[in-house]
């Protein structure tokens, strides 16, 4: 496995302009890992929704894109995937690192620039779960993914549903890519979070132009776990969808 704390001493990951959410993230990553697993939203929300669209990966590489503090990765390996995760925070990736116990290989990457440390056709999946609600540009890192992916490979990814976000932060400019904010507290840890609201349209339409075939798109409705966890927030969100999921796959 990658040695991590190595890494990190690189000159080449010294960010002078950090990606959006990077400093929320560090400061959020110990909280966050210590609650993933049962934060109502990720653990009984938008991981059993995004794990419902996965092919058989048995004996598959898959590329965990914004893998954090691991806990995507883990079930991937557990499912027989040869796994490569990656993050830009340093701090979630120690955290992983320690979770995973060397199981996956760890990398610390920005995914707002080319994915050149990635051969051409490497992966068979690339699994990008809320993580691209913090990248402006999805056209170029969707180019990037399908370059990355083999023939025939599939891209899955989640991010917030474009008519929940447009409704929460209060747009008066649906159709545009918009930075917005807002205060997370749900982790026991109060957070400012950036990230960017997008329509519909974009989308769906940056996977088609980069030359990806809509398979799936799933509105997830939250678990009986998630109702017993949180009663409130699962009537919620069985009228009206928080997140949305997508299966791509790479066309011919």
């Amino acid at each position: 496995m990658r040695q991590i704390g190595q890494d990190l001493l690189n000159p080449r990951f010294s960010m002078t302009l950090k990606p959006l959410a990077y400093e929320a993230y560090q400061e959020l990553a110990d909280a966050y890992a210590a609650n993933i697993d049962s934060k109502p939203h990720n653990a009984y929300y938008d991981r059993p929704a995004m794990l419902s669209l996965l092919p058989d990966i048995q004996g598959q590489k898959v590329l965990d894109a914004g893998c954090g503090p691991g806990a995507y990765a883990e079930e991937l390996v557990a499912r027989g995937a040869i796994v490569v995760g990656c993050d830009i925070s340093e701090r979630m990736l120690h955290l992983a690192e320690a979770r995973l116990n060397g199981t996956v290989d760890l990398q610390l990457v920005d995914l707002t620039r080319p994915l050149s440390m990635f051969a051409t056709e490497e992966f068979d999946v690339v699994n990008s779960p809320l993580c691209l609600d913090y990248i402006e540009d999805w056209q170029s890192l969707f180019g990037e993914f399908r370059r990355i992916l083999k023939p025939a490979g599939v891209l899955l990814f989640s991010c917030g549903h474009p008519a929940f976000d447009a409704e929460y932060f209060e747009t008066e400019n649906y159709f545009s890519v918009e930075k917005v904010e807002c205060t997370w507290t749900g982790f026991g840890k109060k957070v400012l979070m950036p990230s960017f609201r997008r329509s519909l349209e974009e989308i769906i339409m940056p996977a088609i132009n980069a030359g990806f075939v809509i398979d799936k798109v799933h509105e997830p409705r939250p678990t009986d776990d998630f109702k017993k966890a949180d009663p409130r927030r699962y009537k919620s969100l069985m009228h009206r969808p928080g997140f949305l999921c997508v299966r791509a796959k790479k066309a011919d």
